[in-house]
């Protein structure tokens, strides 16, 4: 069963890849290298789907200074059009909505294959960002565009370890024509459990039926980069901070914390009968990163029933 129709289905238990673009600024013939050197690496992994992640500048986000600069990528949906055009699986495409106007956002949506693609629409990071569109009226367009297009939406543990209300979130988010969700990536697992827990049992409350969440995983290879999934929001644990700091192999310690915590939350959701997806997380261009990354998902991908 391909991706499209187990998302359909609202069935889990597949595995997905996710990337950024290339930067805005690389030469068009190197775009086109770099894209045929990634579909090469990830041919062997047997993904269910891809991801591309839509990369915005999410400054207002947090006072604190970025560890990295902010760089532009490419849109995620032309490097798709003209650089992927021999992907063999679906793929899902990130919009942040507030980067496009409705007309241009609806042209998008109205383009796109559903058999091919698969959306994931991302508001804006603070309400105090002025956008072109908002991710209601984004959602409404997809509903009059193109109906037949699977639609996504993100989910966030750690809003939930502060709220209490992401499961009510989601259940919105389905009303509004999610079918499936996507985490940012998870170091808190039990954050992420308790997401699951409050989910399913208000599932159960409503009589609704879960649609499966992804749960995004990502090797570290430096503690800057654990600074900026902090930046980000991303909350990591003590634990795993200080069993990396003082790791003889940072990378090869977030390897090891990615493979048990995918593997938990997939035997917990498996437990509570939550449709599930694992994805793994790809944004470095550090060539080790890159492969540890490819390591995690082809270990991953052994571990799923799908």
């Amino acid at each position: 069963m391909d991706l499209v129709r187990r998302i359909d289905r609202a069935a889990g238990e597949f595995l997905l890849f996710a990337l950024t673009p290339p930067r805005l600024a690389t030469a068009h013939e190197r775009v086109q290298q770099i894209a045929d050197a990634t579909m090469a690496r990830l041919r062997p992994l047997d993904l269910d789907g891809l991801i591309l992640y839509d990369i915005d500048d999410e400054a207002a986000r947090n006072p604190a200074r970025r560890p990295f600069p902010f760089v532009p990528t490419l849109d995620p949906a032309n490097y798709l059009a003209d650089n992927f055009t021999s992907w063999q699986t679906p793929v899902i495409v990130y919009r942040a909505v507030g980067k496009y106007a409705p007309s241009e956002l609806r042209t998008w949506l109205a383009a796109q294959d559903p058999a091919r693609v698969m959306t994931v629409l991302v508001g804006a990071s603070s309400s105090k960002i002025d956008t072109m569109t908002s991710l209601a009226d984004a959602q409404a367009l997809r509903r009059d565009a193109n109906p037949g297009l699977s639609l996504g939406g993100v989910a966030i543990p750690e809003r939930h370890s502060r709220r209490d209300d992401e499961h009510h979130r989601l259940l919105a988010k389905q009303d509004a024509g999610c079918r499936f969700f996507v985490t940012q990536v998870v170091y808190d697992v039990n954050a992420a459990k308790n997401l699951v827990s409050d989910y399913h049992y208000e599932c159960v409350a409503r009589g609704r039926a879960p649609v499966p969440i992804v749960f995004t995983f990502s090797v570290c290879g430096s503690l800057k980069t654990l600074d900026f999934l902090r930046w980000l929001g991303v909350d990591v644990p003590r634990w795993i901070e200080n069993d990396l700091k003082h790791a003889a192999d940072t990378l090869e310690a977030s390897y090891q914390l990615a493979l048990a915590a995918a593997t938990e939350l997939m035997t917990y959701c498996r437990g509570l009968d939550v449709p599930f997806g694992i994805n793994v997380e790809s944004v470095s261009i550090r060539r080790e990163e890159i492969e540890a990354s490819v390591r995690l998902a082809e270990r991953l991908r052994a571990e799923i029933k799908g």
